[in-house]
């Protein structure tokens, strides 16, 4: 099994494309499992644009060491050998979101907007360490086994040399396009909206477009009357077990109908049902009770 750079020992082969091979490898410094993508510029591709493609890769990959965020796959180390790069990263295991259509068809719209949110949020990561993403595609984002939406392939050199990096409204278009691409119905379901908002001119619109991916995730402030996901209460929070059980905790509290014999105050007249006669009404009838045996006694007595 080839051995590179002296540490990563190249195991089987995961995933190969116009840009190179992903291995799954075993570093044998730190005895764990890695993925390393051996990259190598399209075939025809000449020697002087092949030395720049390298180059920026080499770049690249180096500046998405700084990348943080469960969206993204750590990248650990960049090496060149054999005149090519090598980039040594996080092995992430699961299906692809392409797989996972293919597999199941379209996710429920819930699930459609996690993964579009985990997928966003890998994106503004990327961006933000100085490596905008660049061709963002169902095959490229990892629904990991551990609930991640991982996305892969950053700084693999999918596009032209001189090809300006994209904007960041460039991330929300190709947003809009993969979440159209994951739900039953993407011209007029419960996401279409979402999905043209995405890709809108106006900022503005795509912001909006933003907190009603959040909302439809579960995960954003929902409008106040409305009706949450998954049966829950409108207008209020939905309850998870924490607040199921608190509520039946005070229910302890609340009174003859709550939890383990719990009492409450009761009206006065009904109170008065419930305890009998008065005191007063009592002593009056013992009273009456011994003035009767008196004179019982009093009788006899006379009679005899």
């Amino acid at each position: 099994m080839t051995l590179i750079a002296g540490r990563y020992r190249l195991l089987d082969a995961l995933a190969e494309g116009t840009a190179g091979i992903v291995w799954r490898a075993r570093d044998e410094t730190l005895g764990r499992e890695v993925a390393v993508k051996e990259v190598h510029a399209p075939p025809g591709t000449p020697e002087a644009e092949e030395r720049l493609l390298y180059a920026r890769v080499e770049r690249e990959a180096r500046a998405a060491k700084a990348i943080r965020g469960p969206g993204v796959a750590e990248v650990y180390d960049v090496l060149v050998e054999r005149g090519r790069p090598w980039i040594v990263m996080e092995l992430v295991r699961g299906l692809t979101l392409a797989e996972t259509l293919e597999a199941d068809g379209s996710l429920p719209d819930r699930e459609a907007a996690r993964v579009a949110l985990g997928v966003l949020a890998a994106l503004r990561a990327a961006r933000e360490a100085g490596v905008p993403y660049r061709g963002l595609a169902p095959d490229r984002v990892l629904l990991a086994n551990d609930g991640r939406v991982v996305v892969t392939g950053v700084a693999t050199g999918t596009s032209a040399p001189d090809a300006p990096p994209p904007g960041a409204e460039e991330d929300l278009r190709s947003l809009g396009a993969l979440l159209g691409g994951m739900v039953a119905d993407p011209r007029s379901g419960p996401l279409a909206a979402v999905a043209t908002g995405l890709a809108d001119r106006d900022a503005g619109v795509r912001d909006g477009a933003v907190r009603e991916l959040e909302r439809a995730a579960g995960t954003g402030e929902r409008p106040r009357g409305s009706a949450p996901a998954d049966g829950a209460p409108a207008g209020g929070p939905e309850r998870g077990p924490e607040r199921r059980e608190q509520h039946a905790e005070h229910r302890e509290h609340d009174g003859a109908a709550g939890l383990r014999g719990g009492r409450a105050e009761e009206p006065a007249h009904t109170a008065a049902r419930r305890r009998g006669p008065g005191r007063g009404v009592v002593l009056v009838a013992g009273i009456a009770g011994v003035l009767v045996i008196v004179a019982a006694l009093v009788w006899q007595a006379v009679r005899g």
